[in-house]
């Protein structure tokens, strides 16, 4: 269950990751690869919108740094759960451990 966790969390890092570099290189969003990773990274993101509110023409840069905090917090979380879940494994191991 861990690994699904982090496994979670690094594919989080990766579509927000591709999404920053879509933006940065202006990529065509009438292309429906591009749009479909932007509006997932979008949705991701949502509540980290506005974090770091920059100047007009620094659009790119300001979503650089909103969706990167984003994605290292996603990342954060998933694995301070799945350390969590394999504390409670290793805890549910060792509770089941024949006494010699």
């Amino acid at each position: 269950m861990a690994k699904l966790v982090q496994g979670i969390g690094t594919a989080i890092l990766l579509v927000i990751g591709v999404g920053v570099l879509l933006v940065a290189l202006d990529a065509d969003e009438k292309n429906a690869i591009v749009d479909a990773v932007l509006k997932v990274g979008r949705f991701l993101t949502d509540p980290f919108r506005g974090i770091f509110d920059l100047e007009k023409g620094k659009e790119h840069l300001q979503i650089a740094i909103n969706w990167g905090i984003a994605a290292l917090v996603y990342l954060v979380i998933a694995l301070l759960i799945a350390a969590a879940l394999r504390a409670i494994a290793s805890r549910g191991r060792d509770d089941h451990a024949v006494e010699p």
